[in-house]
């Protein structure tokens, strides 16, 4: 009983550690998220001043072919895959994979048929094991990432549509819905819907030098940028959302176990006291 009691105390202690672990994780992901939003919402204005600009010259002119807003016959698909460096996020890693390896299956026969940029060590170590045509990566990105840190395999996907290359390309990453909700989606980056922009119009007037053509070829590559930049924010903050929900999740279950081991705890020390209770009273009996 004694050792038994020991093991128990011994489990206890673990799980105490344990559970400060992740209750200090929780802390410091909550604290992450809240930055993560406010850098995301900064960055947007950037996006709609751009998309106010494009939606301008789109209204004003009839003539629009420019090859990131044209659709043509897909012979091969681009895929940009943002996911974590790290783990304990929950589903956050295995959802987002699932989706893109159902996406892949349903859409293409063969690897041939399309090529993989990632974000993330989770999704680049995943793609190598799978042998999936992976074109370039990205790892170790910071937790408030800047645009300079993805400029160059954001500028790589958007030059590689541009060049043929690849006749489609989508993003693939989480959706931050809320700190509780984070939804795996895959949404189309190029072309750019036209006929969105086209049935818009700006509320600001704008002129153009040296000209409408020139200023939308320069535009919609840094726009198509921006978009990715934009989804690499808002996976960040769904992996910080992820992270709090599971180590909030691991904390609760941590604190559940301690309970149920330290009532186990003391009904073993209650029980080796009656055992030692009785041992007494039947030796003093004997005696008498």
């Amino acid at each position: 009983m004694a050792a038994s009691m020991r093991d128990i105390k011994e489990s206890i202690r673990s799980k105490n550690k344990t559970m400060q672990i992740t209750k200090a994780m929780k802390m410091v992901s909550a604290s992450k998220l809240r930055r993560s939003q406010e850098q995301a919402t900064a960055a947007r204005p950037y996006a709609e001043k751009m998309k106010d600009v494009i939606m301008s010259i789109a209204s004003g002119s009839s003539n629009i072919n420019h090859p990131m807003m044209v659709s043509r016959p897909v012979k091969k698909t681009g895929y940009l895959v943002i996911s974590s460096d790290r783990g304990l996020a929950g589903g956050y890693n295995s959802n987002l994979l699932r989706l893109m390896t159902n996406t892949v299956k349903e859409r293409h026969a063969s690897n041939d048929d399309y090529v993989v940029f990632s974000m993330g060590r989770k999704a680049l170590d995943f793609f190598k094991k799978r042998n999936t045509p992976l074109i370039s990566s990205i790892v170790g990105l910071s937790d408030s990432p800047q645009f300079s840190d993805v400029k160059a395999i954001a500028n790589q996907a958007v030059n590689f549509y541009a060049e043929e290359k690849f006749d489609e390309l989508y993003i693939v990453y989480n959706e931050f819905v809320n700190p509780v909700v984070q939804r795996p989606v895959v949404k189309r980056l190029l072309p750019l819907a036209s006929d969105e922009l086209e049935g818009a119009s700006s509320k600001t007037p704008y002129e153009f030098e040296p000209s409408e053509e020139e200023v939308l070829a320069d535009l919609l590559p840094r726009y198509a940028e921006t978009l990715i930049y934009s989804a690499l924010l808002d996976a960040k903050a769904s992996e910080f959302a992820a992270r709090m929900t599971a180590m909030t999740s691991a904390t609760d279950n941590a604190t559940a176990i301690i309970e149920r081991l330290t009532l186990e705890f003391n009904r073993a020390r209650q029980a080796a006291i009656t055992q030692e209770i009785a041992e007494i009273v039947g030796g003093v009996a004997a005696l008498s």
